[in-house]
C-alpha cells in the first residue's frame, strides 16, 4: 500500500517532492493533464509521516491559493451589453473592478442609458455642441 498525495498546481509538488527528498525520501511521482501524485510507502515512521502530513497540509493551502488564482484570472472578467443602431448587440470588455466601481453608484437602468447615450453619439455624431442642442430643443417646445 501508499500513501498518496495530491496536486493541482505543479508548484506546491515540486516544493513537496524536494521536501521529500530532503527528508531522504524516494517518491513515486505521477502527472496526468491537472493532477500530480505523489506516492510513498505507507509504513513510515509515525513521527516522520505527522511531519509530512503537515507540511502537505501548509502546500494545500498555497496549492488552493494558486488554483483559485488561476481560475480567477481565466475567467474573472465583466462586459457591457451594448445595442446597436443597426439591431445588433456587442459586449464591450470592460474592467470587473471598474464596472463594480460603476454599479456601487448606478442602477443597471441608469448604467444602460449612459452605455446608449455613448452608442447613439457615436452611431449619429451631432457637431453641435450641447448648448445649441438645448437651444434648438428649446425652440421647438415653443413652436
Amino acid at each position: 500500500m501508499m500513501l498518496e498525495y495530491v496536486f493541482f498546481h505543479p508548484q506546491p509538488f515540486e516544493q513537496f517532492v524536494a521536501y521529500l527528498r530532503e527528508l531522504g525520501l524516494q517518491p513515486d511521482t505521477e502527472v496526468e493533464e491537472e493532477c500530480w501524485e505523489v506516492r510513498l510507502p505507507e509504513d513510515l515512521d509515525d513521527s516522520l509521516s505527522e511531519q509530512i502530513e503537515e507540511h502537505y497540509d501548509q502546500l494545500m493551502d498555497l496549492n488552493q491559493q494558486l488554483f483559485d488564482e488561476e481560475q480567477n484570472e481565466a475567467y474573472h472578467t465583466a462586459g457591457v451589453v451594448v445595442n446597436l443602431k443597426d439591431g445588433n448587440t456587442v459586449y464591450a470588455k470592460v474592467d470587473p473592478a471598474l464596472l463594480g466601481k460603476i454599479m456601487g453608484v448606478l442602477t443597471p437602468m441608469e448604467f444602460g442609458d449612459v452605455v446608449n447615450a455613448i452608442v447613439d453619439a457615436v452611431e449619429d455624431p451631432d457637431e453641435r455642441s450641447l448648448c445649441q442642442r438645448m437651444g434648438d430643443a428649446g425652440q421647438r417646445e415653443t413652436e
